[in-house]
């Protein structure tokens, strides 16, 4: 498997049609937020690879998978597998719904809504009442089976979050990793239900920020660290200008993620001014989708922003944020990607 986590802004250059549901989608709630028999444009979000994997189709063959999976000859091989739907949980924002029973009071549902409080108040982002729809598989190969026999073309990947005009909707199961992944694609859900647009490598950068679980957000990713901070003692330059430009899947690569991150990071932790700017930026981005790029305003208010982000990537793999322990000594992990060579 690649290393690099799979992106897209949009297919080719209009929306993807695809029809999201199966025609056996099945349970009352799934029905209240969502039609199964309604073509959707779908906008996939930045985890996603119908972008990359259409271009490298081409021809008519790239029209026969973005006009609908419905479409696509199945493999034949794999069972036909429901979205699921016995079981749900309401609260607040999120919808999770499973075949299993998950209590309301569980520590994954407390810590997404935890996680959205946290989001909202950090960013200072007025709620949404759009909801985030979870549909959590019981385990692994009925996640892969599903993906396999609905999208047979997407590559696995542990967690894939679909943001349109109908729904805002995850898909993952349950695993060893499965608070780390709902966390990063629920705030994905969360930014997108509240603001009209969110450029790629903020959308990535901010996901990156809240996933990892703690008192306070704001974990240090140890390995990025280490690698922004090898990379710019070798004489590379960081440049959010550069991560703005990146549209595309085919773009955008690991250390784009890292580096993405780290610029989130820099504004929220560095001073009340470059925070006050992200904010403000974010606030434009609820009606305004040609708003202001980020790279200028930050140029606008504060000198040398690039040496002051360089020393502060520096200074988080020396001393570590925010309780002093350096980064060495700190969880990071490289990529979201999973090897499914063991499912069946």
């Amino acid at each position: 498997m690649t290393t690099e986590k799979m992106t897209t802004e949009k297919a080719v250059s209009g929306d993807v049609v695809v029809d999201l549901r199966t025609e056996n989608s099945q349970g009352s709630m799934r029905k209240q937020f969502s039609s199964t028999k309604r073509q959707r444009k779908l906008t996939a979000n930045r985890r996603d690879f119908l972008h990359a994997f259409s271009l490298s189709l081409g021809g008519a063959a790239a029209v026969s998978f973005l006009t609908g999976c419905q479409s696509t000859k199945k493999t034949s091989e794999l069972p036909v597998v429901s979205l699921p739907g016995r079981h749900s949980v309401q609260a607040d924002q999120l919808v999770l719904l499973s075949d299993f029973r998950l209590d309301y009071n569980h520590a994954v549902i407390a810590d997404l809504k935890q996680l959205r409080g946290s989001v909202l108040s950090t960013l200072e982002l007025s709620p949404s009442e759009q909801p985030v729809v979870v549909y959590l598989f019981e385990n692994e190969q009925l996640y892969y089976d599903y993906l396999k026999s609905t999208w047979p073309m997407l590559p696995y990947r542990r967690a894939y979050f679909f943001g349109n005009s109908y729904e805002l909707a995850v898909y993952t199961s349950w695993g060893d990793k499965i608070q780390e992944d709902l966390r990063h694609e629920f705030t994905h859900g969360i930014l997108h239900s509240t603001l009209r647009t969110v450029p790629l490598w903020l959308d990535e950068g901010i996901a990156e920020y809240f996933e990892e679980a703690g008192d306070e957000p704001g974990t240090v990713k140890r390995k990025a660290v280490e690698r922004l901070s090898l990379a710019m003692s070798n004489g590379w330059k960081p440049s959010i200008t550069r991560l703005e430009s990146l549209k595309e899947v085919a773009d955008m690569g690991q250390s784009d993620y890292e580096e993405s991150w780290a610029w989130i990071h820099f504004m929220l932790h560095s001073g009340p001014s470059i925070r006050e700017t992200l904010v403000a930026y974010l606030a434009d981005l609820r009606t305004n989708a040609d708003a202001e790029p980020l790279s200028s305003r930050i140029d606008g208010t504060m000198l040398a922003a690039t040496d002051r982000f360089s020393n502060y990537v520096a200074s988080l793999n020396t001393f570590g944020w925010p309780d002093g322990s350096s980064a060495q000594g700190r969880h990071g992990r490289d990529q979201r990607t999973a090897d499914a060579s063991n499912l069946q």
